[in-house]
């Protein structure tokens, strides 16, 4: 058996607090979560992070955000701007949405120049970026060349999705996504990461961090199969899906 500890989970967990409806008790609250169970980092809406580093002055956990959230169809200068913002407001990640329909269009030296700026201002200060693709709407085709723009640009970490498209991270997503960059890019999933069972398939097909919203739930759950010595890697085929979105679509 594969066994991993529940810290390893949380080390996993970007805590999302990107909801639109959240008031600054939720992001508050979101912090304190997020330090109690030890996640690498909370991802805020851009208006909470200087909110947020307050709360999480003196704490390992790394603040992040998102630029041109949700539709990546910023001007490149404001997606630029926003990223010095963000790290001058104390962020040490970004998160940061290609141009969807740029994309879509095939016009990938926009993509492409529109990414590395944000990469290049975000490098300078020694910030990880994250691409999000938001898969839902990409052939393989498309994702596979998104994955090439990101390897040239030199992003740190590809990404599924923004959480709030019509569909989130998959399996065959992320396999894909691990198989076209380069040894040293990570892998991100977001949207649909929600239980514990979840969680382990991200890591077994080699995902490094995803995004979690019932962070409580899912880390109760690591400590107590921890203890009992059953928090092991599954054994992950090419036709499985997240068990969260399973049991969403058969209504449970």
């Amino acid at each position: 058996m594969n066994k991993v500890k529940a810290q390893d989970i949380a080390d996993m967990i970007d805590h999302s607090l990107l909801n639109p409806t959240f008031t600054l008790d939720e992001i508050k609250r979101g912090c304190e979560i997020a330090k109690e169970y030890k996640c690498i980092s909370v991802c805020l809406r851009p208006c909470d992070v200087e909110f947020a580093s307050e709360i999480l002055k003196g704490s390992d956990v790394l603040i992040t955000t998102v630029i041109g959230f949700p539709h990546g169809s910023n001007l490149t200068e404001v997606k630029v701007f926003e990223t010095k913002m963000a790290i001058e407001q104390g962020c040490v990640e970004v998160d940061v949405v290609l141009n969807i329909g740029r994309l879509l269009s095939g016009d990938y030296d926009y993509v492409e120049k529109d990414l590395k700026a944000v990469v290049d201002a975000a490098h300078e200060k020694n910030v990880i970026v994250k691409v999000i693709f938001e898969n839902a709407y990409l052939t393989d085709e498309q994702k596979k060349k998104a994955c090439e723009i990101c390897t040239r640009v030199g992003a740190d970490f590809t990404k599924t999705s923004t959480g709030y498209a019509p569909s989130g991270a998959t399996i065959h997503d992320l396999k894909l996504m691990r198989a076209n960059t380069a040894p040293n890019m990570q892998v991100k999933a977001a949207g649909g990461v929600r239980k514990l069972d979840d969680a382990l398939m991200v890591k077994a097909v080699g995902g490094t961090r995803f995004g979690c919203t019932r962070t409580e739930t899912m880390m109760a759950d690591a400590r107590e199969r921890e203890a009992a010595g059953t928090l092991v890697l599954p054994e992950v085929t090419d036709d499985m899906e997240f068990p969260a979105v399973l049991a969403a679509r058969e209504g449970k």
